[in-house]
């Protein structure tokens, strides 16, 4: 690896081999400690990502600056800047996530706060406050009220008049929706709260005739406003709505423009972040700059900040002129970017080599790979394995076994969804994913 990327990154290396053979095993203390002779004039000392401790113990003892490395050595040439990931400028956007609290009327005022935090923590820029048709909410102006003392932007998403003219009057900005049946509200509304601003919908949505002429009226009020064609779920004119947004955009080449992508994320079974990315480009070249989404069925339950880490991958590949391609791991969720492998012939020579009894597991090529000074083990059953395992080693205690069949099934999990498996560490699930705290072999002496 290093005599084909050194000539390429412009440096001279020297390996230092340690008297070790997991590196995943080393603390930084141990390193400074058993550090061989090392080359004069030594411009960094890079360690194993993965070596625990303060890198300046390293650095003392060799007489050189520290530093960690990647994880995995087969991505040195990315440390050493081959490109990949976002550069410098990465993450900026312009399309503003409005987030709905659906069924407002029915949570309480401490629910719909507790909601409108967790979607402000996920990116949201506006809060919309879904409301019933049927009888008036009764709370909606305490509610709104209650969110503009937190920080909050918001929206109102009702047809009812009465509804409207109290949130717009504890100090709500937007109004969802308007159309052929209410737009005559919308001049009250406009005298008095002159900075309101409300979406306009067709009658019906393939009627776009009909949001021409609602149009036509908030122009002649001069009322600010966004329009929203209306997306339609799969199966429902999906299709036909998408090309509506483009003869929107032809009809009225300077309006802004709002989606609404719920009917998709959340009427479609499937896991929503490719969804939104798909939504979020859709959306970035034609000009949409605000969408409408929510979390209520459960496969939805982060569509927020997925469509938030959307939002800048699309804005950067739009504005660049490049693939969204490498940009956003965050958003490689079920999968990985990438999946190592160490190969049968290095698992066959780690074998080989190793002598201590700490028990190195590994997941490839459809197996759990167990070994260590004494046993190799491999096969697709954890049970089995395990079985073979414990044949082997009668004094495995309570917390290893525990220990042990934990990360088998992560390895397992890892097998099944074509994701890499590095022991003692979480799988990569993209922005969800939780870091693990060592637990290493409980109970084995240091290596």
């Amino acid at each position: 690896m290093v005599d084909e990327l050194a000539p390429k990154a412009g440096f001279e290396a020297h390996v230092a081999v340690l008297p070790i053979t997991v590196a995943a095993l080393l603390t930084t203390n141990w390193v400074a400690r058993h550090l061989p002779p090392l080359p004069p004039h030594l411009d960094r000392v890079i360690l194993p990502g993965l070596c625990r401790g303060e890198v300046e113990e390293v650095a003392h003892a060799a007489g050189a600056p520290a530093v960690r490395g990647p994880n995995d050595l087969r991505d040195l040439p990315e440390f050493f800047g081959k490109a990949s990931g976002p550069p410098a400028h990465y993450g900026r956007f312009d399309i503003e996530i409005l987030a709905e609290v659906n069924h407002a009327a029915r949570k309480s005022l401490d629910a719909i706060l507790a909601e409108a935090r967790r979607y402000r923590a996920s990116g949201a820029d506006v809060v919309d406050l879904g409301c019933d048709p049927g009888p008036i909410w009764a709370g909606v102006g305490e509610t709104v009220r209650a969110l503009k003392a937190d920080g909050f932007r918001v929206s109102i998403d009702s047809f009812n008049p009465e509804e409207v003219d109290a949130a717009l009057a504890a100090g709500a900005e937007l109004v969802l929706s308007v159309n052929g049946s209410n737009v005559v509200h919308a001049r009250r509304w406009h005298i008095m709260h002159p900075g309101v601003e409300v979406v306009a919908i067709p009658d019906t949505p393939s009627d776009l005739d009909s949001l021409a002429r609602t149009v036509d009226v908030l122009r002649e009020l001069g009322i600010a406003h966004r329009l929203d064609p209306i997306l339609e779920p799969i199966g429902f004119g999906f299709a036909a709505s998408l090309g509506r947004y483009i003869e929107t955009r032809r009809r009225f080449p300077d309006a802004e423009l709002m989606m609404g992508v719920g009917n998709l994320t959340e009427l479609t079974d499937s896991d929503t972040t490719g969804l939104n990315v798909l939504l979020a480009g859709f959306c970035q070249e034609l000009g949409v700059r605000s969408v409408l989404t929510t979390e209520v069925i459960n496969w939805a339950r982060s569509a927020v900040k997925e469509f938030d880490l959307a939002r800048r991958l699309v804005f950067h590949a739009v504005r660049e002129k490049v693939l969204p391609k490498r940009l956003e791991p965050n958003l490689v969720m079920l999968r990985d970017p990438k999946v190592y492998e160490q190969g049968e012939a290095a698992l066959q020579e780690l074998a080989r080599r190793v002598t201590d009894r700490n028990y190195r597991i590994f997941a490839e090529r459809g197996e759990i790979h167990v070994l260590n000074g004494s046993v190799y083990l491999r096969g697709n059953d954890p049970f089995e394995v395990f079985a073979r395992l414990q044949a082997s080693d009668p004094k495995l205690d309570a917390a290893h076994a525990f220990y042990l069949g934990y990360e088998f099934a992560k390895a397992v999990t890892a097998l099944t969804l074509g994701k890499s498996y590095t022991q003692d560490q979480a799988l990569r699930w993209g922005f969800l994913t939780v870091p693990e705290t060592s637990h290493r072999n409980p109970g084995d002496p240091p290596a």
